[in-house]
């Protein structure tokens, strides 16, 4: 079977059990051993088991349960509401100003959690009801909430950068220090949207009628000392390089535990919840690492990654033009999990990233952006049916009209992170 034949023929069969509904992990999985099978007979097999077993000794893959620990056990808890409360008595009488504590309080769960749907589901459980109440526009407060939660799979610590960096071979490290460079430019330019917006327009978000008093708002900065702290204690530790991502990880996950028993909320209950959702996630990223490592191994042992790099090397293009190519796939990310499409793509592209000579991390954080950008793109963003599920009454053409201007804030600074490496690079170069 020639190459161009085993490409129809995986990626046709992986697209087909998709669209019948079958799980990512097994999709890629099924594929693998059927077309290993085909190509090699039984010993196909042991190429995919070998690869797999390989992949489990990773030991940047064990910081994966931590970190997604992390997560579920701050959405079990009440330091979500909390916090998102404190951002709101601070937010005053500014026109938007719940929106834009809205928009800190996404960005703070995503530090937290580095899960879009955690970040997302979250802050709409929290924010929509305290919103609706108060007269803000319902279009505008999704659309804010959807473009704000994809910022959890840029700002550290984020599982798919940890996956980028185990494809890559690149610094983790360096890898969050970008996500946070680009995110944070991403939730400046959305901040600066919704006060304009709001300032315009003072009925889409009305301010609220009463300041707080100041002691209320400085009693409210307690339920922020915590978060601050587990982040902290992950990110700092990192980009100090006194602990790896794994090590950090183990620290966050203790850091917010104590978090928790702090609070008063640690109890048997809580535990076996958090135990269950954990391992849950967990073996479901886990299960899309090895159904994708399987495909990739049989699809490259049959020729078909040497194919594509060999085709794709031989466009007649600029390295400019090949880049944006590349990041256009990316924006698969409206079909594919995050994860599936890092492990399917990455080992096609980045040899190929590195004989044009551009910076590394630089593009991985620009195609990490294009996951993010993926995540709400019409039709089938992510965020999109999250945002439905949070607002049922809602048509899902006004959620798609809701996050468009955000999609082109998202696509303008990805532009302008295309046009100007530097602001990636004067961080994480050294």
């Amino acid at each position: 079977m020639g190459p161009e034949l085993l490409t129809i023929g995986m990626f046709g069969m992986l697209l087909s059990a998709i669209i019948l509904g079958v799980s990512l992990s097994f999709a890629m999985g099924g594929t693998a051993v059927i077309f290993g099978f085909l190509l090699f007979g039984s010993s196909g097999m042991f190429s995919i088991v070998s690869t797999m077993f390989g992949g489990m000794w990773s030991i940047l893959l064990s910081s994966i349960p931590f970190f997604v620990f992390i997560g579920v056990a701050l959405a079990k808890s009440r330091i979500a509401e909390d916090l998102y409360h404190s951002f709101y008595l601070w937010s005053g009488r500014t026109p938007g100003g719940l929106l834009l504590g809205t928009s800190g309080f996404a960005a703070t769960l995503s530090a937290m959690t580095g899960s879009c749907a955690a970040s997302t589901i979250t802050t709409g459980m929290v924010g929509i009801p305290a919103m609706k109440q108060r007269g803000y526009d319902q279009t505008f407060v999704l659309g804010t909430i959807g473009a704000s939660g994809t910022l959890g799979i840029l700002i550290p610590p984020s599982i798919t950068l940890i996956l980028i960096g185990m494809q890559t071979g690149q610094s983790v490290g360096k890898l969050f220090l970008g996500g946070l460079v680009a995110g944070l430019l991403l939730l400046a330019s959305f901040l600066f949207y919704v006060l304009v917006r709001s300032y315009l327009n003072k009925d889409l978000a009305p301010p609220t009628e009463e300041l707080a008093p100041f002691s209320e708002r400085i009693a409210s900065l307690k339920s922020v000392f915590l978060p601050l702290m587990v982040i902290l204690s992950v990110l700092v530790s990192i980009f100090t390089g006194i602990a790896t991502p794994t090590e950090a990880a183990a620290v966050g996950a203790a850091a917010v535990t104590l978090s928790v028993a702090l609070r008063g909320e640690l109890n048997w209950t809580y535990i076996k919840e958090v135990s269950y959702g954990s391992a849950t996630v967990t073996g479901m990223v886990l299960w899309i690492v090895f159904g994708a490592s399987a495909f990739t191994a049989i699809y490259g042992s049959g020729g078909g990654t040497a194919f594509l790099q060999t085709s794709l090397r031989s466009m007649d293009v600029e390295p400019w033009m090949m880049i944006l190519f590349m990041q256009a796939v990316t924006l698969l990310g409206m079909f594919l999990d995050p994860v599936g499409i890092i492990l399917l793509v990455l080992p096609v592209f980045f040899p190929i990233v590195v004989t044009l000579g551009v910076d590394p991390i630089w593009f991985c954080i620009l195609f990490q952006l294009n996951l993010c950008i993926g995540y709400i793109s019409p039709p089938f963003g992510y965020n999109l049916f999250y945002l439905k599920t949070l607002s049922p009454e809602i048509q899902i053409t006004q959620i798609y009209g809701a996050v468009l201007p955000f999609l082109g804030l998202m696509l303008s600074t990805g532009f302008i992170l295309f046009l100007f490496p530097e602001v990636i690079t004067f961080f994480t170069e050294g």
